[in-house]
């Protein structure tokens, strides 16, 4: 009997900085942190090639620190710092497991990390190595969301992942409204319309721009982002509809 193979060859994988949280208010929790590296890895090890997109906001949000009074452009910084960090505690939590993994960065670290090229990076994918990317797109006033959207499209993947703390996206947010409609299939457009907060708007366009479809699921549901890979109905895809 043939055994069933993946629906992508090489995705993207997003996930906020809040996620890394687990049940605490603040920083990384290892236990969390781990049982997203078992996920990850096991899809890793059913031959698909993994890249990831941290974000910071467990630690630092430069936006937020600018509301606060501090200058936009060094709040960004710091922010992109922080997504080095989790990046660092995801490799070592794959490495853990048994997994190959690299970092790299759009900030020059080279005590802790490999700057970011494109041409390697793509390289250490065809070799079966998770890479996280980590600093955002080296830029301020550019989010996570858009350093994945642009990493996925530089990449050439063939789908971006969200994970997030719902199993889709709704006409509105299922956490205050019992109402909220779940979509199975929404289109860019719609999505830029009507604000679904996908990601920002920034991202999502250039995925559109680019005919990148993306999946938003839920990432706290146990094997939901394998059964995802393999071509199961999760989430909530976001394409170019005719």
């Amino acid at each position: 009997m043939e055994t069933a193979r993946p629906a992508f060859e090489r995705i993207l994988l997003k996930l906020s900085g809040e996620a890394l949280m687990g049940e605490m208010d603040y920083g990384i929790d290892p236990s969390y942190i781990r049982r997203l590296a078992i996920e990850v890895k096991a899809v890793s090890d059913a031959g698909v090639e993994v890249a990831m997109v941290l974000g910071g906001g467990n630690i630092f949000r430069g936006a937020g620190l600018a509301e606060a009074g501090m200058d936009r452009v060094t709040g960004d910084h710091m922010g992109m710092l922080a997504t080095v960090i989790n990046c660092l505690s995801m490799q070592d939590a794959l490495e853990n497991l048994g997994a190959y993994c690299r970092v790299m960065s759009a900030l020059p670290i080279n005590s802790v990390c490999e700057d970011y090229i494109r041409r390697r990076a793509v390289r250490h994918l065809e070799k079966g190595r998770i890479v996280l990317f980590a600093a955002g797109t080296g830029n301020p006033f550019f989010t996570t969301d858009s350093a994945a959207s642009l990493r996925a499209v530089e990449l050439g993947v063939d789908i971006m992942i969200k994970g997030t703390k719902v199993d889709g996206i709704y006409d509105k947010d299922p956490m205050e409204h019992d109402d909220a409609v779940k979509y199975d299939v929404v289109s860019f457009d719609e999505a830029v319309n009507k604000r679904l907060g996908v990601m920002d708007q920034t991202a999502i366009v250039m995925c559109r721009d680019n005919n990148l479809p993306v999946k938003v699921f839920n990432m706290n549901n146990n094997g939901d982002l394998m059964r995802l890979v393999m071509g199961e109905n999760v989430g909530t895809t976001v394409k170019q509809l005719d």
